[in-house]
């Protein structure tokens, strides 16, 4: 396989955090494993090939200019939790790790904070100062519970100061819930109702997650918010989605102070 088939595509986020900060998040395209995993899986929680997602890793790792032994991941459970990358192991892959979480905040140069996705929204965070960044697995569950929120806490700087960046993710026209997951945020929030559509069937909703993401920022205190703006559901070039593909990849979120 030629390198041209292996490299990595990176989404970078334009968005108002430091120039220290560095961000990006993988695509579907490039890297070695096989359909229906192809080509750069980068989770090892899939049925792929450890072999083939340990080779992904150490090509977006490369890619990235970083060392391998730099990232740091968590066990996601679609939960709120947060840890602090300082306290994780050194890239310990998903799958091989009992530390749960959904989110990651760094205080120290070089150690790079990592979110695998496939249709659940990344949120990644940086303060003004350059000192703090952090990265959520926002999926519906993850933001009723509080992951947003708690990142911030986490984070424990002036959300003023604070810009955010939503990632690719299924979009509000692609994403049908049913009642409970509309209760699930409205129980909570009524104001969160405007982000539900009906549709023609009885109890289905379009959900618009980075709307209800942004709500909850502004709500924090985080006014900055950018946005990528794609749809992971209907792009299957670029990105792996399981709500279409039930059987698929993952892609990953990185931010990190630069050394």
């Amino acid at each position: 396989m030629s390198a041209n088939n292996v490299l990595p595509g990176f989404i970078r986020p334009v968005w108002s955090a430091p120039a220290c900060v560095q961000a990006a998040i993988t695509t579907r395209q490039g890297g070695v494993s096989r359909a229906p995993f192809d080509g750069l899986n980068l989770g090892y929680a899939t049925a792929d090939r450890r072999e083939d997602v340990a080779e992904n890793e150490r090509i977006t790792a490369a890619a990235l200019g970083v060392g391998a032994d730099a990232l740091r991941w968590v066990y996601q459970v679609h939960g709120a939790g947060v840890q602090a990358a300082e306290s994780l192991p050194s890239n310990t892959p998903l799958g091989a790790t009992g530390i749960e979480g959904d989110a990651i905040v760094c205080r120290t140069a070089g150690m790079v904070c990592g979110i695998k996705v496939a249709d659940c929204m990344p949120v990644l965070f940086a303060d003004d100062d350059g000192c703090c960044v952090g990265a959520a697995h926002a999926g519906w569950r993850g933001m009723v519970a509080g992951v947003i929120e708690n990142t911030l806490q986490r984070m424990a700087v002036d959300p003023a100061r604070v810009s955010a960046w939503l990632g690719p993710c299924i979009g509000p026209a692609a994403f049908e819930v049913g009642d409970d997951v509309r209760e699930a945020f409205v129980s909570g929030d009524a104001g969160a109702a405007q982000h539900f559509l009906a549709r023609s069937t009885p109890g289905k909703f379009l959900c618009d997650l980075p709307a209800i993401a942004r709500q909850r920022l502004a709500r924090a205190g985080v006014t900055r918010v950018a946005a990528s703006g794609a749809c992971t559901y209907s792009d299957a070039t670029r990105f792996f989605s399981h709500r279409r593909d039930r059987v698929t990849g993952r892609m990953a979120a990185f931010v990190w102070l630069a050394p």
